[in-house]
């Protein structure tokens, strides 16, 4: 079909509107299932996890296809390097937390990254970059814990790592997200020979359409899945880790890998408009935070004051600051610490925090204060540069999963002969007890490194029931702006009831306690509302560019009780993103 010169050009201005404004995102329709869906930030991560689904395999089965997938195909978060979150619901009724987050080394200490002058190493060597900068990895253990326990039995380890085997062996397509990402990243990734190697050709760098094979990728995947999981951890895997660490000054040894292990936690419930929330415990921060802004939010009469009002918008803002405050208080990870989780979530306590609400003037952020008294900042440094994906299959199992590198690409480091990335997960410590984080956060002792520790994050991935049937999976990648994510995907879909895609795409803002503003996406508030939030004395910024223009990742499934249709929204801000359902 060809179309009039006139439309060619209208068309061709929107396409490059739309190329030059990431946040400026059109709303995908949701894809409707009759079974069961799997909802990721990549297209063949998506396959993976449906293909163990039209096997026989249930929702954690397809959710650790859809994980290794990742490590292949989204190198930028997708992980066996890493570690995270996964919350899983099981068909006859049970919740629970798979916590596979990373642990610092046995040779980690609380001042290791602080020079001689008192001051934060920079660059190479610090908790960002190289070497020195990673955490033991969780993933192929979580994975693996949650697969042998929770899985159906009707699948085998070696059916869920075929599907990132094939595409690391035979490769896939380089999306033009993709390339363009892997030259953002080039500086980070030049440094080091073999990530330089891999993910940039040696300076050549992939282009969009090429098949991207990766042998040593391959090889290790081979292993994993001849081997079993705990090859990763005391087996070749584990030699070349250690080894590439030892002679490269890292802190990882094999000692660490074999004494890794996954907790299993219970998980934290709350209620909101007769609907009940299951989300994340420590040391994850976002569950309790998230409990607490609905408890805040619930007197409210929150559809009433429209959906992009001022006065919404003002509301979630004043209820985020106070979440925020308590976070940076009280929260660490509950091995180390102790988390005063039960009086943070009393009804009672949470009514309170909103006693000094006014509907006309914010709170200043200084003066809020924490509501337990005075105990340690734990607030952490948390890179944005994660990933989650949802999957519900056909019995109602359900699983909800973040996990990540922590910042792009992680430490930067690849294992040389294994192909797989590092996370430079140590930066998610408190490197530096008393110091304002990179977000303007209070970092302090009870985010401190220790051995063995897990650091404190905002991965929240939750679910939302009704009369005990699954309605809601989601979750988001973001760093604290995980949690404000989370939060307003869940009230697009109880307060506005917004459908899934809708809820997805809706615009988002965020408010974290400290810097005292609220940052929203481009083009999200208009002036008069911005004027009308100013004349309340809210603070107000669009997202820098730094920030990456757009607010979080959250790839979400709705089920609709009477129908038991499955409807998976994948979040319009990834362009790769998809929804694989049957």
């Amino acid at each position: 079909m060809q179309h009039p010169p006139r439309l060619v050009s209208c068309l061709l201005m929107v396409a490059l509107v739309f190329a030059a404004s990431p946040a400026v995102h059109a709303q995908r329709a949701a894809t409707e299932a009759e079974h069961g869906v799997v909802v990721s930030c990549n297209n063949y991560a998506s396959d993976a996890g449906l293909e163990i689904l039209r096997k026989g395999g249930n929702a954690v089965d397809a959710a650790v296809a859809t994980g290794l997938a990742l490590t292949v195909t989204f190198p930028f978060a997708g992980n066996i390097g890493g570690g995270g979150f996964m919350l899983i619901h099981l068909a006859d009724g049970r919740d629970l937390v798979i916590d596979y987050r990373e642990t610092a080394p046995a040779a980690a200490s609380k001042d290791m990254y602080v020079g001689p002058d008192g001051k934060l190493i920079k660059g190479t060597g610090s908790s960002t970059e190289g070497w020195k900068a990673s955490g033991v990895p969780g993933s192929v253990a979580g994975f693996a814990l949650a697969q042998q326990k929770y899985g159906s039995g009707k699948v085998t380890w070696a059916d869920v790592v075929e599907p990132a085997r094939r595409l690391a062996a035979e490769g896939h397509l380089v999306s033009p997200w993709t390339a363009a990402n892997l030259k953002q990243w080039a500086k980070l990734l030049g440094q080091f020979d073999e990530s330089k190697k891999i993910y940039l050709k040696d300076g050549a760098f992939h282009a969009a359409g090429e098949n991207w094979v990766q042998p040593d990728l391959a090889t290790t995947l081979a292993r994993l899945q001849k081997n079993g999981p705990r090859e990763f951890y005391e087996g070749e895997t584990a030699r070349l880790i250690a080894d590439a660490m030892a002679k490269h000054g890292g802190n990882i040894t094999l000692a660490d890998l074999k004494n890794y292990k996954v907790a299993e936690r219970a998980v934290l419930r709350g209620q909101y408009r007769g609907y009940e929330i299951v989300t994340m415990p420590p040391p994850s921060s976002g569950g309790i935070a998230l409990l607490q802004m609905f408890g805040m939010l619930e007197p409210f009469d929150v559809a009433a004051l429209g959906y992009n009002s001022a006065a919404k918008y003002h509301l979630f803002a004043e209820v985020m600051k106070r979440a925020f405050r308590d976070r940076a208080e009280y929260l660490g990870d509950p091995d180390f610490v102790q988390v005063p989780a039960a009086k943070l979530l009393d009804p009672a306590y949470i009514k309170g925090r909103m006693a000094d609400y006014s509907p006309d003037h914010a709170t200043p952020a200084a003066a809020v204060q924490p509501g337990l008294g005075k105990f340690v900042a734990a607030a952490p440094h948390e890179s944005t540069e994660t990933t989650h994906f949802s999957v519900v299959d056909a019995a109602g199992n359900a699983v909800s999963n973040t996990y990540t590198l922590n910042g792009a690409y992680g430490s930067g480091v690849t294992i040389p002969g294994a192909g797989l990335l590092m996370n430079n997960e140590m930066d998610d410590f408190t490197s530096l007890v008393g110091a304002p984080n990179m977000f303007g956060l209070i970092q302090g002792e009870a985010n401190a490194i220790v051995p063995g520790k897990r650091p404190l994050s905002s991965m929240t991935p939750s679910f939302v029931l009704k009369d005990g049937k699954i309605v809601l999976v989601t979750g988001s990648p973001g760093g604290p702006t995980i949690i404000n994510t989370v939060f307003q995907i869940i009230s697009n879909v109880i307060d506005f009831n917004m459908p899934a895609d809708q809820a997805v795409a809706a615009p988002r803002m965020h408010q974290q306690w400290m810097p005292d503003s609220i940052t929203f996406e481009r083009y999200n508030i208009s002036p008069d509302t911005i004027s009308l939030l100013k004349a309340k004395g809210q603070n107000i910024r669009e997202r820098a560019s730094y920030e990456g223009w757009s607010q979080g990742d959250g790839e979400t499934i709705a089920i609709e009780l009477k129908t038991g249709l499955r409807y998976g929204a994948p979040d319009p801000r990834r362009p790769d993103a998809k929804a694989a359902g049957y």
